[in-house]
């Protein structure tokens, strides 16, 4: 376009040099319909782009890893003029998420629409927007911009995968004494009755004491008997190995892990959590985001959305060892809890911390993510011989290596029970 320009300016400038040689009016009107040209020329790309109202909806500000982040743009024209020629040029930051689009030919007053289908392979937060509109005119002499800044932002929760049978379900770590609490949420330990309160829900209403006392009677309850679960997950960045990686080439709909021990560690944490959350049990998060992350044990979802929000903006830059992170939170966890480690660190410190929680009474679970099954050289032992030390030390474990199914290396054919009992 700036080459097309230049041209017409040089035959603008010969024009009426032309004129003032000859004294001939053809090289003067020549040159004024040349400069005529440019002006209605620079005019028709700033109106193509005065004109337009673009609007983009999306429907959900949060999705996870595997699912599908859905946007629906609208481009409006508000103009007597024909839109011959616009594009729309996207900024966003997520992955492979292309709404950018040249619009085909508009009429006056005419409308395209158009929607993005974004299969979402990473994690963490992401820009939605801005948007710059780029138009001409019909001459191919000028292109102009304009951008509109406003944007969204998306945050997308790490992979989920189901576990049929961790350990802690099946019998193999059981279960604490009952705590004689009162719980505000409906268990499944009623403990006795009491009149109804303002803001009690129907569920909680025992309908026989209701008819017998005529008022309303409702349940109380006691926290469930079974120990609270924790999780502890190591994001020390030297503990950690990752390789390049080209998300190009994933099939719609699947659940794609990157080539790093963190990104499995971090699904492995959120698949723990769910699987227990849904069922109800209480648990809790300790991590280095790499500040310091603890939420107390709770259950339900809204105890799983924080636990997932936590890790979508985890960040692998914490320099605190898993063995200080135990050292440090191993005051969180009580005589009969469950402490779930979840590392790719395969040196001694943190082994030694695991097993002072086991001599304590806590009921420890490694989940151990091989740091050489990522075709990385580390000059660390093997996920074997820190497994076996693992269970020497009383201390269940299971071993995740890079391309395993989740679901199958968390069930319990994957399980290594401790070589000597738990007491």
């Amino acid at each position: 376009m700036a080459r097309r320009r230049n041209a017409i300016h040089s035959l603008i400038i010969l024009a009426f040099i032309g004129g003032l040689a000859t004294g001939r009016t053809f090289f003067f009107n020549l040159g004024y319909l040349l400069l005529i040209l440019l002006i209605v020329s620079w005019l028709w790309a700033r109106l193509n782009l005065s004109g337009v109202r673009i609007a983009r909806n999306t429907r959900t500000r949060r999705t996870q890893v595997g699912k599908t982040l859905d946007e629906y743009l609208s481009l409006q024209s508000r103009s007597f003029l024909p839109k011959l020629w616009l594009e729309v040029r996207d900024h966003s930051t997520l992955p492979d998420h292309r709404v950018s689009v040249v619009v085909p030919p508009l009429a006056p007053y005419g409308a395209f629409r158009w929607s993005v289908h974004t299969p979402c392979l990473l994690r963490g937060t992401f820009q939605l927007g801005g948007l710059t509109l780029v138009s001409g005119d019909p001459f191919g002499f000028f292109q102009l911009t304009r951008h509109i800044p406003a944007t969204t932002s998306v945050l997308v929760y790490p992979a989920i995968v189901p576990l049929e049978d961790f350990a802690p379900e099946g019998g193999v770590l059981s279960g604490g004494e009952a705590q004689r609490q009162r719980a505000y949420f409906v268990t499944t330990n009623a403990a006795g009755i009491r009149d109804y309160a303002p803001g009690d829900s129907f569920n909680r209403i025992h309908w026989r004491s209701t008819a017998r006392r005529d008022r309303l009677i409702v349940k109380e309850f006691e926290l469930d008997p079974l120990s609270e679960l924790w999780i502890l997950l190591d994001l020390n960045a030297a503990a950690h190995v990752a390789r390049p990686f080209d998300t190009g080439g994933v099939a719609y709909g699947e659940v794609y892990l990157p080539p790093s021990s963190a990104e499995y560690a971090i699904a492995v944490a959120a698949s723990i959590s769910a699987h227990f959350l849904i069922k109800e049990r209480s648990l809790g998060f300790i991590a280095h985001t790499p500040q310091r992350n603890v939420l107390q044990p709770d259950r339900g979802g809204r105890q799983l959305t924080r636990i997932l929000e936590s890790l979508a903006l985890a960040k692998v830059e914490s320099d605190l060892p898993f063995a200080q992170l135990i050292a440090l939170e191993s005051h969180q966890l009580t005589r009969g809890a469950i402490a779930m480690l979840i590392s790719s660190d395969m040196s001694d410190a943190w082994l030694a911390e695991a097993q002072l929680l086991v001599r304590r009474g806590v009921r420890v679970v490694a989940v151990l993510i091989d740091p050489h099954s990522f075709g990385v050289a580390t000059p660390v032992r093997s996920a074997q011989e820190t497994r076996a030390c693992l269970e020497i030390g009383g201390v269940t474990t299971y071993l995740v290596r890079y391309g395993d199914n989740l679901s199958a290396a968390l069930s319990r054919a994957g399980l290594h029970l401790p070589s000597r009992p738990v007491w």
